[in-house]
């Protein structure tokens, strides 16, 4: 059977569609990546266990907890053993190859990885040539073939929402704009699609989608009333809340003018944050991750104005699931159609509604946050 997920009708669908459980994922045989491994489709007895290793960015960032603790969840439900290893901090190649290749010692039957940069494909393809099957989580690799399939967010749309949403706060004036992005020495799908989504979204031309901080420094943005924009500094946070400090400093270094900040995720945010406060410097704030904790508190208190919630939880399960069954029965998921990747999901949670910008108030991400 092929997997025709509905066209999307907005954020709360999405926020919807985060709830649904695993086995709502259906599955194609002829759908999906290939695998280089001989033999390995179906190879696995319906009542054998399955072994598969989950490697995160970090073990400490709450998103991935949150992914460790979905992930084991749905190996209880699936007979799948879940072996868990993660960088020492966010960027941390060198940790996930070695953990790549202790999956392939240990003769396990696939992989589910949030890769922390392309740095990791020659290893992700050496474990597929040698039968595993693998799937990324969360951060599509470039070029996505690189795995078999990714279950992620749509990262640029969760970028738009928040840049639309600004766009129409900042209501005609002066957009004076930091951008707290991942890396500035590492290439991640994740880190320049949420930051040209933003900047799509605020109505400001992008030069390359792939590439942040190309764009014209000045110019005219033209979401909500629209207005001048002017982007003060691109920096660095590697996705922590001390790193979103350190470059909020450093962009005030620059200027004090700024009244909006972009943040790759929250702890990020929450960070900057602090560097404003203490240089007695008001600015709107908006992210994307949505979790319970620090995200959707940051966003109750009025620290974050605005975040686009995404659903760990979902995207583990669905792994889980679709290793399990490539590896009894052959079956293959399907990417979502118009996409190079499975689409889990993403909805804009803030209690300042946009006209035209649909989104969830705090109180339904909280019901939600990342797919609890």
């Amino acid at each position: 059977m092929k997997y025709l997920p509905p066209k999307r009708r907005g954020s709360r669908l999405a926020a919807g569609l985060a709830l649904t459980a695993a086995a709502s994922l259906a599955f194609a045989a002829c759908g999906g990546g290939d695998t280089g491994g001989a033999g390995s489709e179906g190879s696995v007895a319906a009542d054998e266990e399955i072994a598969v290793t989950l490697i995160t960015k970090t073990s400490t960032n709450p998103f991935f907890i949150s992914m460790q603790k979905g992930a084991e969840e749905a190996g209880k439900a699936n007979n799948v053993s879940i072996t868990t290893a993660a960088g020492k901090e966010d960027g941390d190649e060198a940790t996930q190859i070695q953990a790549i290749e202790a999956a392939q010692a240990r003769g396990d039957a696939g992989i589910l990885i949030t890769p922390a940069t392309d740095g990791v494909n020659p290893a992700i393809q050496t474990a597929r040539d040698n039968g595993l099957y693998v799937i990324a989580l969360d951060t599509p690799p470039n070029p996505p073939d690189v795995v078999d399939i990714t279950f992620a967010t749509d990262n640029f749309k969760a970028g738009e929402l928040i840049g639309k949403w600004a766009a129409d706060q900042m209501n005609g004036q002066k957009a004076v704009i930091a951008m707290l992005d991942l890396f500035n020495d590492k290439v991640a799908t994740v880190d320049y699609n949420r930051d040209q989504g933003f900047l799509t979204g605020m109505g400001i031309d992008v030069a390359d989608k792939t590439k942040n901080g190309d764009e014209a420094k000045t110019g005219k943005y033209t979401g909500g009333k629209g207005g001048d924009y002017q982007i003060v500094c691109n920096e660095p946070t590697q996705g922590a809340q001390d790193g979103g400090k350190t470059a909020m400093e450093t962009c005030l270094a620059k200027s004090k003018d700024i009244n909006l900040v972009y943040s790759i995720n929250e702890p990020s945010g929450g960070g900057g944050a602090e560097a404003l406060n203490a240089a007695g410097v008001k600015a709107l704030i908006v992210s994307v991750d949505g979790g319970c904790d620090p995200g959707l508190k940051l966003v109750k208190d009025g620290t974050i104005g605005a975040t686009s919630q995404q659903y760990p939880v979902k995207m583990a399960q669905l792994g889980v699931e679709a290793i399990a069954k490539f590896k009894r029965s052959g079956e293959k998921p399907e990417v979502t159609p118009g996409l190079d990747f499975y689409d889990t999901g993403v909805a804009l949670v803030t209690d300042k509604k946009v006209e035209g910008v649909e989104s969830i108030s705090v109180a339904e991400g909280e019901k939600l946050c990342w797919g609890k």
